[in-house]
């Protein structure tokens, strides 16, 4: 079993888009996404091809694909993006039968250098629905540290709901991966 990591391309997008538009609502609840916010999956497909296009100073969104045995099966991406400082960082692992098997946290190791590096970050920033059980503990096992749990609407596709804020600072980033 061979896991890597790339950045999005263009064929990657349908599948991205997909994940969500395709996604039963009780799947989009349990992590905290309104399946009424999502966008059409015209203007979705649209603007991550816009995306693709931007420089990394520019970039609102940026994906990278999780592979498993080179086939793709999830991503991460950031955004709320602060060039130079901060990004929002999602995890998706698109199978039910890819999830709970530790895969999430070994493809997080593989992706935090490309948020990190590419964007020229101090912290990363994870915030994930508090009833999302996986995230939670993904995060942790990784080195985040926990910084509060608080009531919110964390993006554009989710309903108000309690998150639990993790940050990775740079310095605790270079840490990590300098001992691998």
């Amino acid at each position: 079993m061979s896991l890597s990591v790339r950045e999005m391309k263009k064929e990657d997008i349908d599948l991205i888009v997909d994940y969500f538009i395709n996604a039963d609502p009780e799947f989009l609840t349990s992590m905290g996404a309104d399946k009424n916010k999502l966008p059409d999956a015209i203007e979705w497909t649209k603007k991550l091809n816009l995306e693709l296009k931007k420089s990394y100073t520019d970039k609102e969104f940026y994906y990278i694909i999780w592979l498993l045995d080179e086939i793709p099966v999830g991503h991460s991406n950031i955004n709320t993006i602060a060039y130079g400082k901060t990004a929002k960082m999602h995890l998706h692992l698109w199978k039910n039968s890819k999830r709970k098997k530790g895969l999430g946290a070994e493809f997080l190791k593989k992706t935090i250098p490309f948020y990190f590096e590419n964007f020229k970050l101090e912290k990363l920033i994870c915030e994930p629905y508090s009833e999302n059980i996986a995230p939670n503990k993904t995060l942790v096992k990784i080195g985040f540290e926990f910084i509060k749990k608080y009531e919110t609407i964390p993006g554009w596709i989710n309903f108000l709901q309690n998150v639990n804020s993790y940050e990775l600072t740079k310095d605790q980033y270079r840490r990590i991966h300098m001992s691998k």
